[in-house]
């Protein structure tokens, strides 16, 4: 809990190499994920009574949950960016562990596997400016894939994030530049817990 810590990576800076390059891995982690955690916190300081609260929660409930208007954009963006990445590191790795429950799940909903990455992809790809690409749950328990801006989190409209794809420039210029759908297809490659 508060003060948060940068998760540490699960695996080598390395690992996701020849998908991910090293230096985009260890820059992404040590220097845009660690300034996320470190501006939550900031923001929280100034609200000792919010400290033990979930950061999921505090997003669901972002407009009642007693950050002022001067902090809350500031807060929406750094906590999204908090837990957006920690989802992030967490589904992808050197090997597959594929969740076959997910897998059909997706499957039943969307058509196929093939169907379901597609409009992922183009999501992604059609994401104006920085953000994300997402597979979430709803409130009703349905699958939904979307796409939001900047750090916005699921957690802000109510849905859990499954899967999280960062489409900011900071996760592949470095070895991609200006080709973020080359970036978008080969992350599937890195992406542990689907086929």
């Amino acid at each position: 809990m508060y003060p948060y810590q940068l998760p540490p990576l699960p695996y080598a800076y390395d690992a996701l190499e020849p998908y991910i390059d090293a230096r985009t891995m260890e820059i992404h982690h040590t220097k845009h994920h660690q300034a996320y955690t470190d501006n939550m916190n900031a923001v929280l300081t100034e609200y000792p009574d919010l400290q033990q609260t979930p950061i999921e929660e505090l997003l669901r409930t972002i407009d009642t949950c007693g950050i002022r208007a001067e902090h809350k954009q500031k807060f929406i963006n750094n906590a999204g960016g908090y837990l957006n990445h920690n989802l992030f590191w967490e589904i992808m790795g050197p090997e597959k562990t594929v969740d076959d429950t997910l897998t059909a799940e997706i499957t039943e909903t969307f058509g196929t596997l093939d169907a379901f990455k597609e409009l992922f992809e183009t999501n992604a790809k059609a994401q104006f400016g920085s953000g994300w690409s997402w597979l979430v749950r709803t409130e009703a328990g349905t699958l939904e894939a979307y796409s939001t801006a900047n750090q916005d989190s699921p957690y802000m409209q109510g849905h859990t994030p499954i899967i999280g794809l960062d489409v900011w420039e900071h996760a592949y210029y470095l070895q991609y530049q200006n080709k973020r759908p080359d970036y978008v297809s080969n992350w599937w490659n890195v992406c542990t817990i689907l086929p």
